[in-house]
């Protein structure tokens, strides 16, 4: 560099600090300080401030301090917010039921949707029996760091009447996240069996012999559906319940029960196939998947509705944001065409919805049943 010629400045050091220059030099000019006047006219406008006067220099340099200051700030407002999962092990989410079932399968058709909206590994794990209540338990008494979620069965609102020695409090230790859909169950029968209709096995069901059928476990929808309907009617039902959905069709297609009910979810593939025929479905309304099956009450029991349901629950001191993050990216799973065409295709309408709307829902279910269990006196056989 060339010698610096005598009395010249030295040159000034560069400033690092664009914003501490702006400070400076703004501290150094008389900024006025009266209150701006602001004026709305144009109708697109409406809503939207614009002064009327400022003197030009001090809104630029104000505009342009206050820009640089908020991308001081931006960083640390983002920092402050709460992660939902900040490590990266999976997420688990526990099929109350073993694989096969209509729950293991709902649960493994959100998990890829669930990966994607949350963008974090999710992992099925099942954990059958008792009716859900084991797999229940064990999310019960979980971590609740937003790591395990259950994906539950219309079970989990009959389990506390029927099941009163269950280790854990399904109102308060379980927060509910979204109710997944619901759906008609589905009265099937072998395909060789006798019974064509649903009046054929009612007709054998006033003889002593009576008629076996089988249920996805005590307590299940299909065990008080048919319970209700044997009591209403000195109907002979022989209830034998097995550990899942799973274990039932098995049996189903194999011949070795007679009569089962499930949901069409679990059932439909095997109607389809020709393994099962299909009697009667427990909804009000015929089903679009089955629409020549008939329902229970169009077979003469005038009244007759007994819908299944599928809701996500959680341990119930999981962080309030991660149950919100959970139930939003639930909804979003279930508005994508393929989960939602998936689901309708088994007979499932979809529901989703708020956190709120959720407990309300199955609040409201556990009340109903306690008082057709008590009200029937009916028990886990």
């Amino acid at each position: 560099m060339a010698a610096r010629r005598r009395g010249q400045k030295p040159l000034a050091a560069p400033d690092l600090c664009p914003l501490s220059a702006i400070l400076r030099h703004t501290a150094t000019m008389n900024l006025s300080t009266r209150p701006l006047q602001y004026r709305t006219s144009a109708p697109q406008l409406q809503g939207l401030a614009q002064p009327t006067r400022r003197p030009l220099l001090s809104s630029a340099l104000a505009a342009l301090a206050a820009l640089m200051a908020s991308a001081v700030l931006a960083p640390l407002a983002a920092s402050a917010q709460p992660v939902a999962w900040p490590k990266a092990q999976p997420i688990k989410l526990v099929a109350v039921f073993p694989p096969g079932g209509s729950v293991d399968q709902v649960a493994r058709i959100l998990q890829p949707a669930l990966q994607q909206h949350l963008g974090q590994a999710v992992v099925v794990d099942n954990r059958g029996g008792a009716s859900g209540s084991i797999g229940t338990g064990q999310v019960a008494k979980a971590e609740p760091d937003g790591y395990t979620f259950a994906v539950v069965f219309d079970t989990h609102a009959v389990n506390p009447a029927v099941l009163p020695a269950i280790p854990f409090d399904t109102r308060k230790d379980l927060a509910s996240v979204a109710i997944i859909g619901t759906g008609a169950m589905l009265i099937a029968a072998h395909v060789d069996s006798p019974y064509k209709t649903l009046g054929d096995v009612v007709s054998a069901a006033r003889t002593r012999n009576g008629v076996p059928y089988g249920t996805i476990g005590n307590g299940s929808l299909g065990h008080l559906a048919v319970s209700l309907l044997g009591r209403a009617h000195n109907l002979n039902f022989q209830h034998v319940p097995y550990r899942g959905g799973g274990p039932l069709v098995n049996d189903a297609v194999a011949g070795h029960v007679p009569v089962s009910i499930g949901s069409v979810f679990l059932l439909k593939p095997h109607i389809d196939s020709g393994k099962l025929r299909a009697l009667a479905v427990t909804t009000s309304r015929r089903v679009a998947a089955l629409p020549q099956v008939p329902t229970v009450a169009e077979s003469g029991f005038v009244g007759f509705d007994s819908p299944a349901w599928w809701a996500v629950v959680a341990p119930a001191r999981t962080p309030a944001d991660v149950l919100r993050q959970m139930n939003e990216a639930l909804n979003a799973a279930l508005r994508q065409p393929d989960v939602a065409a998936r689901l309708a295709g088994q007979g499932i309408e979809v529901r989703g919805g708020s956190m709120e709307a959720a407990r309300s829902f199955i609040e409201g279910q556990i009340d109903t049943w306690a008082k057709v269990v008590k009200d029937n006196d009916i028990k886990a056989d």
